[in-house]
């Protein structure tokens, strides 16, 4: 029954999510959208992040990229034909990108995650204004937005499923090695870049898959709103906040920030970059390892005060008898 708790639990949190939409209003469906866009990248990112404890900053260019397939082929084909398509983009790219880089580690792999994501909206821009002769794209597509909705909903569902499935087998045991100790995972006959590459192109697929199923609530794309850099550390931070080691931890952590920051960005325009950067470094100080583990931690220590007590009441009692 133990193996089943986590099947239980999404299966019933995925009847009361899909009930939403039949109970809000347009703004507050809209709300829902953002959140459920964000829990699925968190879940999507950790897939990867989580238990290799690879820092990826590649988020915006997956979205990004998924985004832009939208764009580009929204007036040529049906729209999940595109999301189709869009999976099939974001999986070859994240397969060329892992294989050139998840042999980088550190800071280093940090680095070019970022550059990756600024480099291909360079590109794109170069592209859009030499080429195509314009700088931006419309977006017209027959989705409501409950679908959307639904849609983000199935992404975050598959990858939580797929962390579960993960932690269970064999090849969560390979990745939490690789996490804990890369060479140690070497010589214990781990394919370490297999392992790490096959997690990436999960991870990055369902990322792109999210951008793709988010461009119609846009109307108009152009690489300086697709690939805002502001949507990896949004992502980084929740998941953060949640804890990646988790299952539920970036899901937990996207929740409450989304609408922390949806707050903040409409309260202080001028100054959220700074509170989102404090936000980043006071979750790094006070929640190292997730606000999950924290309460994991604190949980196990009443329970284990609890024995202690009782144990020490029958000690008492047997001595009074």
């Amino acid at each position: 029954m133990k193996n089943l708790t986590f099947p239980i639990a999404l299966a019933v949190l995925l009847a009361l999510l899909a009930l939403v939409p039949v109970f809000i209003d347009e703004y507050g469906l809209g709300l829902a959208i953002g959140a459920m866009s964000y829990v699925a990248l968190c879940s999507s990112w950790a897939l990867f992040s989580g238990p290799t404890r690879y820092v990826s900053l590649a988020t915006v260019a997956f979205f990004g990229t998924g985004a832009y397939t939208v764009a580009v082929l929204a007036d040529y084909l049906p729209f999940f034909a595109i999301l189709a398509i869009a999976a099939l983009v974001g999986l070859i790219t994240s397969l060329v990108v892992g294989l050139a880089t998840l042999r980088l580690a550190g800071i280093y792999f940090v680095i070019f995650t970022f550059g990756l994501a600024e480099m291909v909206r360079q590109l794109l821009t170069w592209y859009e204004v030499n080429v195509t002769g314009t700088l931006g794209r419309y977006i017209f597509v027959e989705i409501k937005a409950y679908q959307i909705f639904y849609m983000l909903l199935a992404v975050a569902a598959v990858a939580l499923g797929l962390r579960w499935w993960m932690d269970r087998g064999r090849l969560g045991l390979a990745v939490r090695a690789i996490g804990d100790d890369e060479m140690v995972a070497r010589h214990a006959g781990v394919d370490v870049t297999r392992v790490k590459l096959i997690l990436f192109s999960i991870s990055s697929m369902l990322i792109t898959l999210v951008g793709a199923i988010q461009a119609p609530r846009w109307t108009y794309v152009e690489p300086s709103i697709v690939f805002n850099p502001t949507i990896s550390f949004l992502t980084l931070i929740m998941a953060l906040l949640g804890g990646p080691s988790r299952i539920w931890g970036p899901a937990c952590g996207a929740v409450p920030l989304f609408f922390l920051f949806e707050w903040l960005s409409g309260r202080f325009p001028d100054h959220y970059s700074i509170i989102l950067g404090l936000l980043f470094i006071g979750i790094v100080f006070l929640f190292p390892e997730g606000l999950l583990a924290r309460v994991e931690r604190l949980w196990k220590r009443l329970v284990r005060r609890e024995e202690c007590e009782n144990s020490t009441k029958e000690v008492s009692n047997e001595r009074l008898a």
